[in-house]
Formats: C-alpha cells, structure tokens, sequence
C-alpha cells in the first residue's frame, strides 16, 4: 500500500522520486505480463490515484511550508523589533546623566547603566542582571568608597538602607570617596519593580559650602564692626577658654594695653593683668569667676561689679555660648554709682524727718487698721456663731411643715420660714463683706467662658422674671475672660437679680458689648431709676432706695458686695440711671489670651486643616511614648523633631535654623525640669510659638499656671484626637 512504501518524513521531492519510480515500475509490469493484464491495469489504475493523492498531500505540505515560512518571516521580524527596542532603552539610560538601575518586581537587577556607581571602582563590575537587591545593598555599604558619618557602622547603614527600600519613593545622599557627594532616589513601578536614580550633586554641594562659608566671613565682618560701635566692652572666649574675639572698648575699661589682646591667650592670663587693681563689689568675688569659667557643666549667667583704681565702677556679665565658649561684657556703670552715692547723702538727711512723720501715720493708721479688723472679725463671728443656730432651727421648721394640718398655722409656719431664709441670705452677705473688708479674701483667676456662666444665670434668674411678668433676655457671646469664677458669678448674679427685684413692668436685658482688649458686660432695666445725687448711696451698707421693699427681697446688701469684689478684681464697675426710665449697670472684664483645651465629643471629626508641611517639636523623655506619639503625628502628615529634653530641642532647632510651628512638651522630664520652663526658653528664642502640656497631674494649680502661660493641656492617658484637636486649633489660628 502507499502509505506503507512511502515514508512522510520524507522532504516532498523524495516523496515524488518514489512515487514516480512506483509508477514506471508498474506501467513496465503491465507491458510485460500479458497473462496478468488485469492485474496490471488494476495496479495502474491505483498508481494513478496514489499519484492523485501525491499530488494532494504535496500541495497541502506546500501550503503549510509558506505557512511556516510566513510565521518565521514575522517572528524573525519581532525579534528584530524587540532587540532593536532593547538597544534604543540600553541608548535611552546611557543618554541619562544620571546613574539608573532597574529592580524587577523579586529585587533582581534588570539592567543599569555604565554611571550606577560609577565611582566605587572596587565593586562596579559586580553589578550584572540577576544580582539580588539585598547583595547590592552589602556590596555598597562594606565598599571603601562609601564614607559613613562618624559612628555609623556598614551593618548600621545597611539597615537604613533597607528599611528605606521598604518605602513607594525614599531620596538620601550620600558620600562617596570622600569628595563626591549622590543623592539616590528610590521609586516604585506599577508592577512591583524598583527604579534608582544616583544624581551626582557634588557641585551643588561645594557651592552650598562656599556660600555658608562666605555668609560666615560676611558673618564675622558684621559682628567685627558692631563690637567696634558697642559702648561696652566685650571679650569673646572659646570651650578652651581662649580669646577668640574682643573689642578695643574692652581694653579702655580694663586698663590693658591692645598688643596683649591676642587671639589664643587663655583667660586667666588676661585676668593676671588686672588681678592687682581690682576689687570686687558684692557677694561674688575672684574665686567665684575662676570656678564659673573653669566649669565643665552648663553654666547660668554669671553678674558681677568690679572697681578699677579709684573711681572707675565695671558691671560684668558673663554668659555661655551654645558651643561651650564664653561671652564676658563690661558696661561702665561709674556715673550711675556716684549718683546713687549723692542720692543716698541727700535721702539720710530726709530719712529722720520722714521717719518722725511716719511713726505718727502708723500709730494713726495702726489705730484704724485695729478698729476695721475688729469690726469685721465681731462681723465675720456672729455671722459663723449665727448661721449655725438658723440652720437647726430651719431643720425644725422643715420638720413640722407636714405635720401641721391646719391650713392658717402651715402659713404661718411657711412665713417663719421664708425669714429665716431671709436671714442666713443676710448673714451670708454679712460674712462675705467681712471678709472683703478684712483682707482674708483670695481670688483665683482663670480662664472662663462667659456664654456658660450667662447661660447658668438665665435659667436661674429667668423664671423669677417671668413670675412678675416682665421679659428677661440675655445675649451671650462666646468671649472668654480672666476672674475669678465664684466671684464673678456672684456679681453677675446680684446685678440681674436686683434688676429684677426693683423693675414692675417691662423688661430686663442682660447683653456683651465687644472692646479691643476687654468687653463689657451690660444689665439693662425698665425700673424706677435711681436719682443722681442717690448713686454714690446704692453701693453703701443696708441702702435700699425703694421704701416698699421688704426685708425678703434684701436689705441692701447685694451691690455692696458688688463694689468690693469688683475692687478686689480690679474690673472697672459703671451705674448710669435717669429716674422713670431704668438703670444700666455695668462691668468691663478682660479679654483670655488662652481658651481651655476641650475634648471633642464622641464621633466629632477634625476641622479639616491640612497638617502637610508643618513641624512640630516633641519634648518627651519617655523613649516608648515618644516614639508612639512621633508615628502619631508623622501618620498625619507633620513633621516631628522628636527630643528628650531641652539641650537636645535647642541643639536640633539650631541646626535646621527653623522654628517649629507647634511645641509638645511632657511636664515632668529628667533632672527635676519641668516642660513649662522649657516651653518658656524656647519662646524666649522661637517667638510666641503654640504649645500643649502634657501630663498625669490633674491639679488645679498646674491648670492655673498653663493658662496664665498661655499653653494648653492634655492629661495622660493621651487622647489622639484631643492631640490632633489643639494642633489643628493651633495650625488655624
């Protein structure tokens, strides 16, 4: 059969060479065996369609052959694409000026070109594709050409690398044979890959250090002419104790010649010059100066007057600079001695003469001082000795009031008790008066927020003014003031409740005027008035200007207190009145620099002020917390100078030269310092910069002292969004 004399994985034309063969032989046979011509014609005639299939299975070999030959054609043609699209992108990096290296998506190296690390010599043949990120990463940090900061180990500098690499897009510098200096930036690719770009900024950083070196000349040159312009005498010293820098005034005042100002002389050498000729004036003395300038420690201001010969007076003042040197100025206080001498002369032959009339003024004043004290101390204890008796025998008419049945006896019974309420109102006045008078009044200021205390006092006073028919409004506002709260309160109270008491018919306003620096709290009455020549009165003892008003709506006493506490508060107290037209009372409070930190209630969300771009400094010397609170405030979006203490948070704001937007400060750090004080330092230096105590101790006292700071608080344990709640307050103000 065909198929079995015919092999397929024969090419065609040796397939057509044994199918023409088959054919030749049979038509041979056919002529040949005559007795077997129909078994010849039968084997031509399958020859014939075997060559029809031949020709079949030849023509369909051939299709698929220029069907192969296409596709090779077009894979050849991609092949050339993608080798040619390969050398365009290996051109395209080797054009780029800086170095490029491209990480797949497992940090194997893809390709680089001939700049990646161009500088390491040791190391730049390694950089091949396949080698993995991490050996990259050892290869570079145990390299000699990479110079480290002092103290930074290859493993320690490894490390940040890779924790770099864990971040979308890192950029650092770093130096490279000492001279060369890149800055490498790190950028992910959509598919997972890493990109690293080495940009060479060596120039940009000898022009950065040429210029700071220029502004320090020009630096030098400044602060050169100014010592020249200054009155005073000033020596500048070195953490060696050696002079680097003086002035000519210096050696006017301390008598030495300028050839022995040299730069280097040590200080105690200069002080040999004039050790014979001065005398030092007060508690400090010679001994005191040497130990303050050879002192290791941190050193406070050191003030001191030394005499020079016979009539020349020196005031010192050293201070330590933040490199450990020294600043020693001498201001000649001569003219200013001599006076307070002639002034003192003059003062003892007026001495006796005053002292003779003042012994007489204090016996007189001792004599009214007496009778005032015992007055309001017979005050103040009948008022106690009283209040305790009225008190039980309130108790004994509550007592009865249901067990009285009669309806005339439970009235009378009512009456005896609304005037024993009458009195102890009368003895409480009595007794705070005592105690203004006395002197033994304490007030304790603070911020308060005057709409809650005038929205406490409506809903006191209001019903008692809808009682008598009259229309009592109040309009608060959202100022806060500093007083004393209990005591303001008070005030506010007697005044609108004496408009009440005194008005008929009409109204009653109670209103907030705003001023620059105060503002002014307004009660407003529709009442009877009160005469010119009866408005000094109202303020006195037992003065009551309606003869109608019974001894349960006062007996003069509210306004009385009024005066004296407004005394005691220093809040400037106003009455103006026209008779038949009403009375304004009225009491000007200042304004509160400082608004008390509230806690945002549950579900409240932020103001919305973006955080991006500001710096906060945080003084915590817990390492954990401060940690935790960095993270913190990093997560959304600021930048945090985290310190442990103040000598750290001076010596980092120093070197960025940029003041913080924002001071977080823990209130008790190392050594007994307190972060009050060191909020207070750095506004000495930054300006008036927002800041947010925070702490454990809850007591009334630390909250006085940060509001009279002007700082906010936060107790532990912290809340974020109380913490986000002042920073974004402090970002918008």
């Amino acid at each position: 059969m065909p198929h079995e004399l015919i092999d397929p994985r024969d090419t065609l034309e040796r397939q057509n060479e044994k199918l023409l063969k088959i054919a030749d032989t049979l038509m041979r046979r056919a002529e040949q065996g005559t007795e077997a011509s129909g078994a010849a014609y039968a084997q031509f005639q399958r020859a014939v369609m075997l060559e029809e299939e031949v020709r079949a299975r030849t023509a369909a070999l051939e299709k698929a052959l220029d069907l192969l030959n296409e596709s090779n054609a077009k894979l050849a043609q991609a092949n050339a694409e993608t080798e040619a699209a390969r050398s365009n992108l290996t051109n395209a990096i080797e054009t780029v000026q800086e170095g490029f290296a491209l990480f797949d998506a497992q940090d194997r190296l893809v390709m680089c070109n001939s700049r990646f690390c161009k500088h390491m010599l040791d190391i730049y043949h390694q950089f091949k594709p396949g080698l993995r990120f991490e050996d990259y990463v050892h290869l570079v940090s145990t390299s000699p050409y990479l110079t480290l900061p002092d103290g930074e180990t290859p493993e320690a500098w490894a490390a940040f690398r890779m924790a770099r690499h864990k971040d979308n897009h890192a950029v650092f510098n770093a130096r490279i044979a000492g001279r060369h200096w890149l800055q490498v930036s790190e950028h992910r690719t959509p598919d997972g890959g890493t990109v690293i770009l080495q940009t060479d900024i060596t120039d940009m950083m000898r022009l950065e250090r040429q210029e700071r070196e220029r502004l320090l000349d020009d630096q030098a040159r400044l602060i050169r002419a100014t010592l020249e312009h200054l009155n005073q005498g000033v020596c500048i010293f070195d953490d060696q104790n050696r002079l680097v820098g003086w002035n000519r005034r210096a050696g006017e005042l301390l008598s030495i010649q300028a050839n022995h100002f040299r730069l280097g002389t040590p200080f105690l050498s200069l002080y040999d010059r004039v050790r014979d000729n001065v005398r030092f004036r007060g508690d400090t003395g010679p001994e005191d100066v040497e130990a303050w300038v050879a002192s290791k420690a941190k050193r406070a201001p050191l003030s001191f007057e030394i005499e020079i010969g016979v009539d020349r007076t020196l005031a010192a003042f050293a201070q330590q600079m933040p490199d450990r040197g020294f600043v020693i100025s001498f201001t000649d206080v001569s003219a200013e001695r001599a006076a307070v001498r002639t002034i003192s002369q003059a003062n003892e032959t007026l001495e006796q003469r005053v002292a003779e009339r003042t012994l007489e003024l204090e016996d007189a004043l001792a004599e009214a001082e007496r009778a005032n004290a015992s007055k309001s101390r017979f005050v103040a204890a009948a008022s106690h000795d009283l209040l305790q008796p009225l008190s039980a025998a309130k108790l004994f008419v509550a007592s009865l009031e249901n067990d009285l049945e009669d309806p005339e006896l439970a009235e009378r019974l009512s009456k005896a008790g609304n005037a024993l309420v009458s009195v102890e109102k009368i003895l409480g006045a009595l007794l705070d008066i005592s105690k203004l008078d006395s002197g033994r009044a304490t007030v304790d200021l603070s911020s308060i927020s005057l709409k809650d205390m005038l929205n406490q006092l409506n809903d006191e006073l209001k019903p008692l003014a809808l009682k008598k028919g009259l229309d009592f409004r109040m309009v608060c506002c959202d100022a806060h003031v500093e007083s004393d709260a209990s005591y303001l309160r008070r005030i506010l109270q007697n005044l609108a409740s004496n408009a009440i008491r005194y008005t008929d018919s009409g109204k009653v306003l109670v209103g907030v005027r705003h001023r620059k620096s105060y503002v002014r709290v307004e009660i407003w009455d529709t009442g009877p008035g009160i005469p010119e020549d009866q408005q000094e009165r109202v303020f006195e003892e037992f003065q009551r200007l309606s003869a109608s008003a019974t001894p349960n709506e006062g007996l003069g006493l509210g306004l009385a207190i009024v005066e004296r506490a407004c005394r005691l508060l220093k809040h400037p107290l106003h009455l103006s009145s026209q008779p038949g037209r009403g009375t304004c009372f009225a009491i000007e409070l200042p304004r509160s620099n400082v608004v008390p930190l509230r806690k945002p209630r549950d579900g409240a969300t932020t103001n919305g002020v973006p955080l991006e771009h500001h710096i906060a400094l945080l003084v915590e010397n817990d390492e954990a917390l401060r940690s935790a609170m960095t993270i913190t405030m990093e997560n959304w979006g600021l930048d945090v100078l985290p310190c442990a203490n103040q000598s750290e948070a001076e010596d980092i704001l120093r070197e960025v030269d940029i003041a913080p937007d924002v001071i977080i400060a823990d209130y008790q750090l190392d050594e007994g310092v307190l972060g009050t004080d060191v909020i207070t330092a750095l506004r000495n230096d930054h300006g008036p910069i927002p800041a947010c105590l925070v702490t454990a101790n809850r007591s009334p006292d630390l909250q006085g002292a940060c509001e009279k700071q002007g700082t906010s608080l936060i107790h532990k344990p912290i809340d974020p969004a109380e913490l986000r709640s002042f920073i974004e307050g402090a970002l918008a103000g």
